[in-house]
Protein backbone atom coordinates (compact mmCIF):
# COMPACT_ATOMS: atom_id res chain seq x y z
CA UNK A 1 0.00 0.00 0.00
CA UNK A 2 1.11 3.62 -0.76
CA UNK A 3 1.76 5.54 2.62
CA UNK A 4 -1.34 6.75 4.34
CA UNK A 5 -2.21 10.73 3.66
CA UNK A 6 -4.66 12.39 5.56
CA UNK A 7 -5.00 15.71 7.52
CA UNK A 8 -6.12 17.13 10.31
CA UNK A 9 -9.96 17.38 10.99
CA UNK A 10 -12.27 18.28 13.90
CA UNK A 11 -12.82 14.87 16.41
CA UNK A 12 -16.32 15.37 16.27
CA UNK A 13 -16.42 14.86 12.67
CA UNK A 14 -13.16 12.91 11.80
CA UNK A 15 -14.77 9.90 9.95
CA UNK A 16 -16.86 12.30 7.65
CA UNK A 17 -14.17 15.17 6.88
CA UNK A 18 -12.09 11.92 6.43
CA UNK A 19 -14.26 10.48 4.69
CA UNK A 20 -15.17 13.35 2.31
CA UNK A 21 -11.35 14.44 1.39
CA UNK A 22 -9.82 10.84 0.73
CA UNK A 23 -7.96 10.68 4.16
CA UNK A 24 -6.38 7.39 5.43
CA UNK A 25 -5.40 8.79 8.59
CA UNK A 26 -6.49 11.63 10.66
CA UNK A 27 -4.84 14.10 13.31
CA UNK A 28 -6.92 15.55 15.56
CA UNK A 29 -7.08 17.71 19.07
CA UNK A 30 -8.42 16.14 21.93
CA UNK A 31 -8.97 19.68 23.93
CA UNK A 32 -8.54 23.39 22.77
CA UNK A 33 -5.26 23.50 21.75
CA UNK A 34 -4.23 26.93 23.71
CA UNK A 35 -6.01 25.63 26.96
CA UNK A 36 -4.92 23.75 30.03
CA UNK A 37 -8.05 21.89 30.19
CA UNK A 38 -9.45 18.68 29.01
CA UNK A 39 -13.36 18.64 28.57
CA UNK A 40 -15.28 15.33 28.17
CA UNK A 41 -14.69 14.01 25.01
CA UNK A 42 -16.34 15.68 22.13
CA UNK A 43 -18.13 12.47 20.29
CA UNK A 44 -21.19 11.14 20.51
CA UNK A 45 -20.91 7.99 22.99
CA UNK A 46 -17.28 8.95 23.88
CA UNK A 47 -13.98 7.32 23.38
CA UNK A 48 -15.21 3.84 22.46
CA UNK A 49 -17.89 5.16 20.11
CA UNK A 50 -14.96 7.08 18.03
CA UNK A 51 -12.28 4.13 18.47
CA UNK A 52 -15.35 1.96 16.44
CA UNK A 53 -16.46 4.21 13.80
CA UNK A 54 -12.64 4.88 12.75
CA UNK A 55 -11.40 1.62 13.39
CA UNK A 56 -14.45 0.32 10.75
CA UNK A 57 -13.52 3.41 8.80
CA UNK A 58 -10.25 2.23 8.20
CA UNK A 59 -8.97 5.25 9.27
CA UNK A 60 -5.75 5.81 11.57
CA UNK A 61 -5.57 8.57 13.94
CA UNK A 62 -3.13 10.45 15.39
CA UNK A 63 -3.54 13.54 17.99
CA UNK A 64 -1.41 16.65 19.20
CA UNK A 65 -1.60 17.87 22.01
CA UNK A 66 -1.99 21.14 22.78
CA UNK A 67 0.32 23.81 22.02
CA UNK A 68 0.85 25.48 25.75
CA UNK A 69 2.80 22.26 26.58
CA UNK A 70 6.27 22.77 27.19
CA UNK A 71 7.56 20.20 29.37
CA UNK A 72 11.25 21.62 28.38
CA UNK A 73 10.55 24.85 30.74
CA UNK A 74 12.49 25.78 34.16
CA UNK A 75 9.18 27.61 35.48
CA UNK A 76 7.60 25.14 37.53
CA UNK A 77 4.39 26.88 36.78
CA UNK A 78 5.06 25.74 33.34
CA UNK A 79 6.77 22.79 33.64
CA UNK A 80 3.94 21.10 35.87
CA UNK A 81 0.91 21.83 34.55
CA UNK A 82 2.28 20.78 31.22
CA UNK A 83 3.27 17.38 32.49
CA UNK A 84 -0.23 17.06 33.63
CA UNK A 85 -1.79 17.73 31.02
CA UNK A 86 0.36 15.95 28.72
CA UNK A 87 -0.21 12.92 31.02
CA UNK A 88 -4.07 13.87 30.08
CA UNK A 89 -3.73 13.50 26.33
CA UNK A 90 -1.78 10.20 26.53
CA UNK A 91 -4.50 8.26 28.78
CA UNK A 92 -6.91 10.26 26.20
CA UNK A 93 -5.17 9.13 23.09
CA UNK A 94 -4.82 6.04 23.97
CA UNK A 95 -8.62 5.33 25.24
CA UNK A 96 -9.36 6.22 20.94
CA UNK A 97 -6.83 4.28 19.77
CA UNK A 98 -4.23 6.83 18.70
CA UNK A 99 -1.31 5.79 16.87
CA UNK A 100 0.99 8.27 18.52
CA UNK A 101 0.40 11.92 20.28
CA UNK A 102 2.54 14.72 18.66
CA UNK A 103 4.16 16.95 21.05
CA UNK A 104 6.51 20.13 20.31
CA UNK A 105 9.75 19.72 21.01
CA UNK A 106 9.51 23.14 23.74
CA UNK A 107 11.81 25.80 24.70
CA UNK A 108 13.97 27.34 27.78
CA UNK A 109 14.46 31.20 28.22
CA UNK A 110 17.44 32.98 27.01
CA UNK A 111 18.99 33.23 30.70
CA UNK A 112 18.44 29.17 30.59
CA UNK A 113 21.22 26.80 30.48
CA UNK A 114 19.45 24.10 27.88
CA UNK A 115 20.92 21.40 28.99
CA UNK A 116 18.63 21.64 31.73
CA UNK A 117 15.34 21.51 29.21
CA UNK A 118 16.81 18.54 27.78
CA UNK A 119 17.04 17.24 31.29
CA UNK A 120 13.33 18.05 31.86
CA UNK A 121 12.65 16.40 28.79
CA UNK A 122 13.86 12.90 30.32
CA UNK A 123 12.17 13.64 33.53
CA UNK A 124 8.78 14.14 31.53
CA UNK A 125 9.17 10.82 29.32
CA UNK A 126 9.98 9.06 32.79
CA UNK A 127 7.20 10.38 34.41
CA UNK A 128 4.33 9.16 31.97
CA UNK A 129 2.57 6.52 31.99
CA UNK A 130 1.20 5.05 28.26
CA UNK A 131 1.22 2.76 25.83
CA UNK A 132 0.83 5.29 22.94
CA UNK A 133 4.31 6.71 21.22
CA UNK A 134 5.23 10.71 22.01
CA UNK A 135 6.47 11.71 18.83
CA UNK A 136 8.71 14.88 18.95
CA UNK A 137 7.97 17.39 16.46
CA UNK A 138 10.60 19.86 15.16
CA UNK A 139 9.57 23.66 15.48
CA UNK A 140 10.19 26.69 13.11
CA UNK A 141 11.45 29.23 15.40
CA UNK A 142 13.08 30.54 18.88
CA UNK A 143 16.73 30.45 19.76
CA UNK A 144 15.92 28.82 22.51
CA UNK A 145 13.74 26.09 21.35
CA UNK A 146 14.44 22.42 22.04
CA UNK A 147 13.95 20.93 18.64
CA UNK A 148 14.19 23.47 15.65
CA UNK A 149 18.35 22.96 15.05
CA UNK A 150 19.64 19.70 14.53
CA UNK A 151 22.22 20.11 17.04
CA UNK A 152 18.91 20.61 19.47
CA UNK A 153 17.55 17.96 18.27
CA UNK A 154 20.66 15.64 18.63
CA UNK A 155 20.36 16.61 22.56
CA UNK A 156 16.93 16.70 23.03
CA UNK A 157 17.22 12.63 21.78
CA UNK A 158 19.95 11.82 23.80
CA UNK A 159 18.29 12.47 26.95
CA UNK A 160 14.88 11.33 26.34
CA UNK A 161 16.80 8.11 25.46
CA UNK A 162 18.52 7.84 28.58
CA UNK A 163 15.20 8.12 30.51
CA UNK A 164 14.38 5.01 32.54
CA UNK A 165 10.90 4.67 30.85
CA UNK A 166 9.39 1.87 28.63
CA UNK A 167 7.77 4.49 26.97
CA UNK A 168 7.83 4.72 23.28
CA UNK A 169 9.38 7.82 21.62
CA UNK A 170 9.46 9.25 17.91
CA UNK A 171 9.61 12.05 15.73
CA UNK A 172 7.10 13.58 13.81
CA UNK A 173 8.88 16.04 10.84
CA UNK A 174 7.14 19.10 9.64
CA UNK A 175 8.29 20.28 6.60
CA UNK A 176 6.99 24.41 7.18
CA UNK A 177 8.82 23.90 10.28
CA UNK A 178 12.38 22.49 9.00
CA UNK A 179 12.17 24.84 6.25
CA UNK A 180 11.34 28.04 8.61
CA UNK A 181 13.81 26.29 11.34
CA UNK A 182 16.93 26.87 8.66
CA UNK A 183 17.10 23.06 7.68
CA UNK A 184 18.76 21.81 4.74
CA UNK A 185 15.63 20.20 3.11
CA UNK A 186 17.47 18.38 0.54
CA UNK A 187 18.93 15.94 3.40
CA UNK A 188 17.07 16.65 6.36
CA UNK A 189 15.38 13.13 6.73
CA UNK A 190 18.87 11.51 6.34
CA UNK A 191 20.21 14.20 8.88
CA UNK A 192 16.95 13.76 11.52
CA UNK A 193 17.26 9.69 10.98
CA UNK A 194 21.00 9.73 11.53
CA UNK A 195 20.18 11.33 14.86
CA UNK A 196 16.31 9.36 15.96
CA UNK A 197 16.81 6.42 13.76
CA UNK A 198 12.97 7.06 12.68
CA UNK A 199 10.55 9.14 11.44
CA UNK A 200 7.31 8.50 12.39
CA UNK A 201 5.02 10.84 10.73
CA UNK A 202 5.48 13.90 8.54
CA UNK A 203 3.20 16.96 8.46
CA UNK A 204 3.31 18.07 5.19
CA UNK A 205 2.66 22.08 4.74
CA UNK A 206 4.19 24.57 2.51
CA UNK A 207 5.65 27.85 4.09
CA UNK A 208 4.71 30.94 3.38
CA UNK A 209 7.88 32.48 4.48
CA UNK A 210 11.74 32.50 2.97
CA UNK A 211 13.90 29.38 3.95
CA UNK A 212 15.19 29.97 7.55
CA UNK A 213 12.51 32.99 8.67
CA UNK A 214 11.84 31.09 11.79
CA UNK A 215 8.09 31.81 10.96
CA UNK A 216 5.60 29.37 11.46
CA UNK A 217 3.41 29.95 8.62
CA UNK A 218 1.98 27.33 6.90
CA UNK A 219 -0.06 27.07 3.28
CA UNK A 220 -1.11 25.24 0.92
CA UNK A 221 0.78 23.39 -1.64
CA UNK A 222 2.80 25.39 -4.61
CA UNK A 223 1.16 28.44 -2.65
CA UNK A 224 4.52 28.89 -0.56
CA UNK A 225 7.96 29.36 -0.79
CA UNK A 226 9.00 25.49 -0.34
CA UNK A 227 9.50 24.30 -4.21
CA UNK A 228 7.40 21.68 -4.75
CA UNK A 229 9.58 18.92 -5.42
CA UNK A 230 11.65 19.38 -2.65
CA UNK A 231 8.86 19.28 -0.68
CA UNK A 232 8.18 16.03 -2.57
CA UNK A 233 11.16 14.56 -1.99
CA UNK A 234 11.17 14.79 1.60
CA UNK A 235 7.73 12.99 1.88
CA UNK A 236 9.36 10.66 -0.43
CA UNK A 237 12.43 9.85 1.65
CA UNK A 238 10.78 9.88 5.12
CA UNK A 239 8.34 6.90 3.77
CA UNK A 240 5.86 7.87 6.76
CA UNK A 241 2.09 8.73 7.19
CA UNK A 242 1.99 12.03 5.53
CA UNK A 243 -0.89 14.71 8.02
CA UNK A 244 -1.67 17.80 5.94
CA UNK A 245 -1.80 20.63 8.64
CA UNK A 246 -3.03 23.34 5.59
CA UNK A 247 -5.94 25.37 5.52
CA UNK A 248 -9.43 25.58 3.07
CA UNK A 249 -9.56 23.12 1.07
CA UNK A 250 -7.16 20.58 2.22
CA UNK A 251 -8.97 17.93 0.18
CA UNK A 252 -7.01 19.34 -2.95
CA UNK A 253 -3.89 19.40 -1.35
CA UNK A 254 -4.50 15.65 -0.49
CA UNK A 255 -4.51 14.88 -4.00
CA UNK A 256 -1.96 16.85 -5.80
CA UNK A 257 0.33 14.86 -3.01
CA UNK A 258 -1.30 11.34 -4.22
CA UNK A 259 -1.17 12.47 -7.61
CA UNK A 260 2.56 13.15 -7.68
CA UNK A 261 3.90 10.65 -5.52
Amino acid sequence: MSMPIGAHVSLADAVTEAQEMGADVVQVFLSDPQAWKVPPLDYPGGAEAFRTATSEAGIDVVVHAPYVINVASTNNRIRIPSRKLLQQIMTGAGEIGARGVVVHGGHVTAKDDPAKGFDNWRKAIEALDTDVPVLIENTAGGDHSMARRLDRIAELWAAVQQADSDVEVGFTLDTCHAWAGGLDLSTVVDDVRAITGRIDLVHANDSRDAAGSGADRHTNFGAGEIPPELLLDVIRTAGAPVVCETKGDVATDITWLRERL
